[in-house]
């Protein structure tokens, strides 16, 4: 199957993704949503909007705020302000629970509160320890509420100034969780705790909630609702990144591969980035890698529908499912950096599975549709070889073709295109791609048969014979072993194979065999006067032509031997049954059973040392023999049956025709021999003729 991993390897100037890589600055980044996006998401007051009353408002107060923080020292607040601690490093992963221990347990209570000209100072300045007391502040405030010890006017007053300067902190704390990469691991956990502590306080307010009514005159503020901007600040982090322009060096690819490579190569580098750098430094309650992970995954998916949503070519169709059902899936999600982090983070499929069905039967017909474009053109560009007179190669001494070759392979890739998607959509075009090559077997045989009627005269017609021939063989043993068809559809596909080399043999042995008619006439024409020369003639002359059958494959030249053995037998059984030789005495019959039993001994010898793998013609002629030197009717009949099961077509006919010979057997003795034949013998169809092709008077 095709892997994500090639497809990075192959593409030009691009560096193979492996092992744990160190990401360049440009792969680290993770980018935020724009600040302007962000904020205009927020429920509280842009720090823009409030912090300028802010200003105007502290120089006014200033001796205000100095009374008030000597006088008013708060119950409870002492427990609730502490500084953070610098420098701190933690083992292993925080949780959420762990980080608000840490923050009180490392409690302080201060001399005094900061003033909030102090506290926006600070905050400017980028101090994240100014959030603790800002907490104290809004908690004074609406202790301050709650006991009625403020007019509803300097409540709005005081409160504005608190979301102020909560409007600063929210800057200063979800700027460095925009680019996290990029922040220093102390800043990032001092951001992360102040984060903390605000979804702690969130909760607090929102059980208090829960209660009797209290603080009156204050605006709510809680839920502040930072944690999911920070989840959404990921979200928009993810579409920035997957939707950057991919990179044009990827020579050879379609616009929407090229986008596929990219948003599978920046997902997997930005999620093995977030685990191997973000993960030891966020609480664990945040779930960091499945947010990444969620956040990506949206994004990839909300991409790939828009995509589908269009009329696609079958490459991209192609290429969008495998990356669905395989790509995606497999080397993202089930990467080794990867899998165990995701485990139990529900991601779904990147496309409906109904949606899914409908991609893949779009592509079951587009690649039907390919095979059969790409094999019908093979088989003219090849006819027009034929037919042109070019000369086919030469291989290992062999007529060779490339027909076979690209055939096979065109189905085979078919097959492992559906299989690199999934296995299951490999099992269903399987029938499919076979219908398709049983359609071109019956279509090649159609035209090499057109070639052997039209195109006797060129030069290189033999030679092109023997080719499509040896075409045969690589065709068969795909069929027989490499697809594992069933019984009837493998006997199917064989047949335009089996058809076409049989048209291929007899077009090979037409000249031999019509050179060697005259020669088996002779053996009537002389009445048998020398049969053990005339047959040394008759191999002669076939021996003397083997060399025009050496560019066969061994295979099919055995097969093609066969043949010739076949027609020796053939013709010479033929020419026993002539009834134009009668011999009255024993001894004369059996001069004539030894030379057919020599004359069966040459063949045989002959047609096995040149590889005729016809054994089961060996009995043919010594058997006859034996019938025509036998003078006991009895024995006869005995030799007759054993024949019958040996060649089920030997007929009453052909039976007739050889006890003609014996002119000293009377008519009521070759009745009852024939009659043997009418016993049924428990002999099957002979799968291979004989009898058959031999005409009796």
């Amino acid at each position: 199957m095709l892997k994500m991993l090639t497809f990075f390897q192959g593409l030009p100037g691009q560096q193979p993704v492996s092992g744990a890589p160190d990401f360049p600055r440009s792969a680290q980044k993770l980018p935020s949503t724009s600040e302007a996006e962000s904020e205009a998401s927020m429920s509280e007051a842009s720090s823009e909007d409030l912090v300028p009353s802010l200003e105007a408002e502290v120089a006014t107060d200033r001796d205000e705020e100095e009374a008030g923080k000597k006088k008013k020292k708060s119950k409870g607040l002492a427990t609730m302000i502490s500084v953070f601690t610098k420098g701190r490093k933690k083992k292993g992963q925080p949780s959420l629970a762990e980080t608000e221990g840490e923050s009180e347990s490392s409690l302080q209570p201060p001399a005094q509160l900061p003033t909030v000209e102090e506290l926006k100072a600070d905050l400017e300045r980028g101090r994240l320890e100014a959030a603790r007391p800002l907490l104290a502040l809004e908690l004074e405030l609406q202790e301050a509420a709650a006991a009625g010890r403020a007019s509803a006017e300097e409540l709005v007053r005081r409160q504005s100034k608190v979301e102020a300067l909560y409007a600063l902190l929210r800057d200063q704390v979800l700027g460095p969780l925009r680019r996290p990469l990029e922040a220093e691991p102390e800043r990032l956990r001092q951001a992360l705790a102040v984060l903390a502590e605000q979804e702690r306080q969130d909760r607090v307010d929102a059980a208090a909630a829960a209660g009797p009514p209290g603080c009156p005159g204050l605006a709510a503020t809680r839920p502040r609702g930072w944690l999911q901007l920070w989840r959404d600040g990921v979200a928009q982090a993810a579409a920035e990144r997957l939707s950057q322009q991919p990179a044009a060096d990827a020579e050879g690819l379609t616009e929407a591969e090229r986008a596929f490579l990219h948003m599978g190569r920046t997902m997997k580098e930005d999620l093995e980035a977030v685990v191997e750098r973000l993960k030891p430094l966020f609480p664990a309650d945040f779930r960091v890698v499945a947010t990444y992970a969620e956040s990506y995954h949206g994004e990839f998916a909300s991409q790939l529908a828009a995509l589908a949503q269009f009329e696609l070519c079958p490459r991209d169709t192609y290429m969008l499912l495998l990356w669905v059902q395989n790509l995606y899936p497999n080397d993202i999600l089930n990467s080794p950096k990867l899998a165990p982090e995701l485990q139990g983070v529900r991601l779904g499929t990147l496309l409906p599975p109904t949606q899914i069905r409908l991609l893949e039967a779009t592509f079951l017909s587009n690649e039907v549709a390919s095979v059969r474009e790409l094999t019908a053109r093979a088989l003219e560009l090849e006819s027009n070889r034929w037919t042109n007179d070019e000369a086919p190669q030469r291989l290992d001494g062999r007529c060779h073709s490339e027909l076979a070759i690209d055939i096979i392979q065109i189905i085979s890739q078919g097959q492992a295109k559906a299989e690199s998607i999934t296995l299951d959509l490999g099992v269903q075009i399987k029938p499919l791609l076979l219908e398709e090559l049983a359609r071109f077997l019956r279509s090649y045989q159609g035209a090499f048969d057109g070639f052997l009627e039209r195109c006797r005269q060129l030069r290189n017609y033999r030679a092109n014979v023997i080719a499509n021939i040896n075409n045969c063989l690589p065709f068969r043993m795909s069929v027989e072993q490499r697809w594992q068809t069933p019984p009837d559809l493998q006997r199917s596909l064989l047949r335009p194979l089996n058809e076409l080399k049989s048209c291929g043999f007899d077009t090979l042995l037409q000249s031999l065999f019509g050179d060697l008619k005259p020669l088996f006439k002779r053996f009537t024409q002389t009445r048998w006067a020398a049969p053990q020369q005339t047959l040394e003639e008759i191999v002669s002359a076939v021996a003397e032509r083997m060399p025009e059958f050496s560019e066969l494959q061994d295979c099919f030249r055995e097969e093609l031997l066969e043949v010739v053995h076949l027609h020796l037998v053939k013709e010479y059984i033929a020419r026993l049954c002539k009834r134009r030789l009668v011999l009255k005495t024993a001894e004369q019959q059996q001069q004539l059973a030894g030379h057919v039993q020599a004359n069966a001994q040459l063949i045989q010898q002959f047609c096995t040392q040149n590889g005729s793998p016809a054994t089961w013609l060996q009995d043919a002629l010594p058997t006859l023999a034996e019938i025509i030197r036998l003078q006991d009717p009895s024995a006869i009949k005995i030799e007759v049956a054993t024949y019958a099961t040996l060649y089920p077509d030997f007929s009453k006919g052909h039976l007739s025709a050889i006890l003609a010979i014996k002119g000293n057997l009377s008519s009521s003795d070759a009745k009852s021999i024939r009659s043997i034949l009418d016993i049924n013998t428990g002999a099957h169809e002979p799968s291979k003729a004989l009898f058959s092709l031999i005409k009796v008077g």
